[in-house]
């Protein structure tokens, strides 16, 4: 007995079956022609299918093909992944990291966080989590607080959704000093929530401002998904016509089965899977298959108490909070990549120059390696329209040679509005290190 009487229970215990069983992941070139195979086996707990796919999703690898599996107390995952290019996973460092991460010696949350992290160049553990109601020109005021304040962004991420906006900061530690002095946290902290309380919305804006400081490293996708449904972004409804999702029950195994067909993506599955993650649903099956440019994705959910999805309200609520998060990170419009030296006040300025010109920000992505800050946007004019080359010929001259601007135009936009777009890949923190890393 324990000490008051209490039974004894070996903290050990919750992890022996992890240490008589330790998964075993395999990374298979041979196995398809097309494609990489990564094969996950393991014994099963709560939120293992999210630490796989977030994984695979931190190193930008499309996933084409993936089934899942885990009735019973076993886990097995196999996904078929390609690089950004669509070719195989050749990289030893990348192979490396993947049976790390994934194998018995698999990294804390924390220590793969950190990974993260370091790949964008963040040095510093204070993080900036904003949250509001959204407004043109909102993004440039929030940055030049944090550079009146001669704080410096070192990575960042930015989406809006239903009119409203979310962002993680990470402020540098390495060109400021004291950054951690609480006064000045406590200073910029009220100017930051006094900004977003001025959202105009009226009466009938039900959004909380919100700013908070946290000491530590986030998953900053995860911590936007989670944000924006704190704040009840998928209760619009969506207006998507290329995106499907059923709730059908399967009463003979008592699943509830989610269907999502949509154009594909990166991320797509991350998002779904966090979403049903966050919202206390358990992936007891998957199946996903892209059949380019479309994907379906097929979830076969119950509660963590094991029941299924019992009310046409729930069903509801299901299709629109997966909407919300497919949409989020959705960006049509042109794509503004502005390349320069680090220093305090970069992101405000940028953002002054698109707001003085009558861009309005969607997503926004800033990431620092080395001396090198990226800055990417996705803007359309102030009424929600398409960008036209003359506002784009404005931005290069006022930029001059102190910035490298490439433009870059969403599929879905109009040819005769649009200048030529650049050959870049899209956006992603990962292609981001490589592109500067030292040859």
């Amino acid at each position: 007995m324990a000490p008051g009487g209490l039974p004894y229970f070996d903290p050990d215990y919750e992890t022996l079956s992890i240490r008589i069983n330790p998964p075993r992941v395999s990374v298979d070139n041979d196995g398809c022609r097309e494609c990489t195979l990564v094969k996950v086996d393991s014994v099963n707990k709560p939120g293992i299918l999210l630490e796989v796919v977030q994984i695979l999703a931190d190193l930008d690898l499309i996933i084409t093909k993936a089934y899942i599996s885990s009735d019973g107390g076993w886990f097995m995952d196999v996904f078929h992944v390609t690089d950004q290019q669509g070719k195989k996973i050749t990289d030893n460092m990348t192979i490396e990291y993947i049976e790390k991460a994934l194998g018995p010696k698999g990294q804390t949350a924390d220590e793969s966080k950190s990974w993260s992290a370091k790949r964008v160049g963040v040095h510093s553990n204070t993080a900036i989590e904003l949250v509001g109601r959204d407004r043109p020109g909102l993004l440039s005021e929030i940055s030049a607080v944090i550079a009146n304040q001669q704080f410096n962004v070192a990575a960042a991420e930015v989406w809006t959704h239903n009119r409203r906006i979310a962002c993680v900061v990470y402020l540098n530690d390495d060109t400021t000093t004291h950054s951690h002095d609480p006064a000045r946290l406590s200073a910029m902290e009220e100017q930051l929530k006094n900004i977003l309380r001025v959202c105009g919305g009226g009466d009938d804006d039900k959004v909380a401002a919100h700013a908070n400081f946290s000491m530590g490293l986030t998953h900053i996708d995860r911590r936007l998904h989670q944000m924006l449904f704190a704040e009840m972004d998928y209760e619009v409804k969506a207006e998507a016509e290329e995106l499907k999702i059923s709730v059908d029950r399967c009463s003979e195994k008592d699943y509830s089965v989610v269907t999502v067909r949509c154009r594909d993506r990166p991320k797509l599955m991350f998002d779904i899977v966090c979403t049903l993650t966050d919202m206390q649903y358990v992936v007891f099956h998957a199946t996903i298959s892209s059949d380019t440019p479309y994907a379906t994705q097929e979830y076969y959910i119950r509660h963590m108490d094991g029941s299924p999805v019992n009310t046409q309200g729930e069903e509801e609520r299901v299709i629109r909070c997966l909407e919300a998060a497919i949409l989020r990170r959705v960006s049509e419009g042109l794509s503004l990549e502005l390349c320069a030296k680090d220093r305090v006040g970069l992101l405000s300025e940028v953002t002054r120059v698109l707001r003085e010109n009558g861009l309005s920000v969607s997503r926004a992505g800033v990431t620092t390696v080395g001396e090198q800050a990226v800055n990417i946007f996705y803007v359309r004019d102030a009424s929600g329209n398409p960008v036209d080359m003359k506002t784009i010929e404005r931005l290069r001259k006022e930029i001059g040679h102190t910035m490298m601007l490439n433009v870059k135009r969403s599929p879905s936009t109009s040819n005769a509005t649009q200048p030529q777009a650049s050959n870049k890949p899209s956006f992603s923190f990962g292609s981001l290190f490589e592109r500067f890393m030292p040859s």
